[in-house]
């Protein structure tokens, strides 16, 4: 499921956004933003609506579960 995250510097008015193809993707795009003193101003789903990150760690499990274990 895609995900959007909207972004900006703590101290900038402009809001951006990078996708993500999945939720645990979402979560390691989240974490870099984070590491770079980016705000996470909110995430949205086609499917969740506006989602917060701990709704999305909740989705990164679900996605991780669902994967087939390797070999």
């Amino acid at each position: 499921m895609p995900y959007t995250i909207f972004f900006s510097t703590m101290n900038t008015q402009p809001v951006s956004a990078a996708d993500a193809k999945t939720a645990v993707e979402a979560l390691a795009i989240i974490g870099a933003l984070q590491r770079r003193s980016e705000e996470i101003k909110f995430i949205t789903s086609p499917h969740e609506g506006e989602i917060g990150v701990e709704m999305l760690r909740v989705l990164a499990k679900e996605e991780e579960e669902e994967l087939p274990a390797s070999a």
